[in-house]
């Protein structure tokens, strides 16, 4: 065979190869969003009517749930060093002026602030990170490098509200990932856990009560927003417990925008209207806004026919959204709310 012989059947095999090869490769399939569902959120169990957070994609169709008083603290999976409150467990925290955990006792815990906030006092609002959702504005400061800078915090959650039921809690870096110290506020043994990031999700999530690192919300693209119990603000500037808290995953990019239906309604807008609003990353931008409250005798309440909401998820997809019921005096049932959306732009 002579050299050019050679370099054709060199260059037919590599295309026999090449065509073998894509023959072999499994097919790219690409799912389209959803183009809109009404869903029953399961928050209800037969614990209580908010036992559940329950998160939602409107692009699959899906929700997820988590019990909420599964974990305590979410510590971010991004470059930064962040932990957050567990908002739907009541949780409540406060730096001490200590670095030692060991030095942080029942008769000694160095601080005098009062966990069990006073809700007329607005200064206690640095006690849970802010409802807004803003990363940079929690009760822990963001983890240092340097292990001698971070304080040992106090924290407390429902059911745990007595002193010496409080956590004494150090964070400091571990690598990349976090090391977690902890113990109640009596105790002398200290446990630990070394927590690893996971770039798929938010945050990577941490239960002190059963000394393990749990899941509890989806893949930072698999959810846009979340329906739970909830701190919130309580009017006065101060925190408040709250039911049928609605959150978006801004953490995950998503945006989201109230429009009044004296603007344009729910079944009106269309892809065109988009451009006429203003699209808000704050996690608390549905909030309590999309329904009334009950009296304090239980009756009454019900979501508002005037308002509705448009998200941007992750992927540029833009959904309408609108809230049909949520308790007895709407047609609906407390723990059940009944969302439905719609796409009108795929992105």
């Amino acid at each position: 065979m002579n050299k050019f012989n050679s370099i054709i059947a060199i260059a037919l095999l590599a295309v026999t190869f090449t065509a073998c090869k894509k023959d072999n490769e499994e097919p790219v399939i690409v799912v389209p969003p959803s183009d809109g569902s009404t869903l029953t959120l399961s928050g209800k169990t037969a614990e209580s009517n908010y036992a559940n957070v329950v998160y939602v994609d409107f692009s699959s169709d899906k929700q997820a749930t988590a019990d909420r008083k599964s974990f305590n603290i979410g510590l971010t999976s991004d470059g930064k060093f962040r932990v957050v409150l567990n908002a739907s467990y009541q949780t409540t925290a406060v730096a001490t002026s200590k670095s030692d955990i060991n030095a942080v006792t029942l008769a000694a815990p160095g601080t005098t602030v009062n966990l069990n906030h006073d809700i007329t006092d607005p200064l206690t609002n640095s006690l849970v990170d802010y409802w807004d959702g803003d990363i940079t504005k929690t009760a822990f400061a963001e983890v240092s490098a340097t292990d001698a800078e971070n304080k040992v915090y106090l924290l407390s959650f429902e059911g745990s509200k007595d002193k010496d039921k409080w956590f004494k809690i150090k964070i400091t870096r571990n690598g990349s990932g976090y090391k977690v110290q902890y113990a109640r506020l009596g105790e002398t043994t200290i446990k630990s856990l070394d927590v690893v990031k996971n770039s798929d999700y938010n945050l990577v999530f941490v239960s002190l009560e059963n000394n393990k690192v749990v899941q509890a919300e989806p893949v930072k693209t698999g959810w846009d927003i979340s329906w739970s119990y909830s701190t919130y603000n309580s009017g006065l500037g101060s925190p408040y417990w709250f039911q049928d808290y609605v959150s978006i995953n801004n953490l995950g990019t998503i945006t989201a925008a109230k429009v009044s239906t004296a603007t344009k309604t729910y079944a009106a807008f269309t892809e065109t209207d988009i451009a006429n609003i203003t699209f808000s990353s704050s996690r608390d931008v549905i909030g309590s806004t999309w329904r009334t409250s009950p009296s304090q005798a239980g009756t009454g309440g019900g979501v508002k026919t005037d308002v509705f909401y448009v998200i941007k998820d992750s992927a540029g997809n833009v959904y309408k959204l609108k809230f049909n019921s949520y308790i007895s005096g709407d047609g609906g049932e407390r723990g059940k709310p009944v969302i439905e959306y719609k796409l009108i732009k795929k992105g």
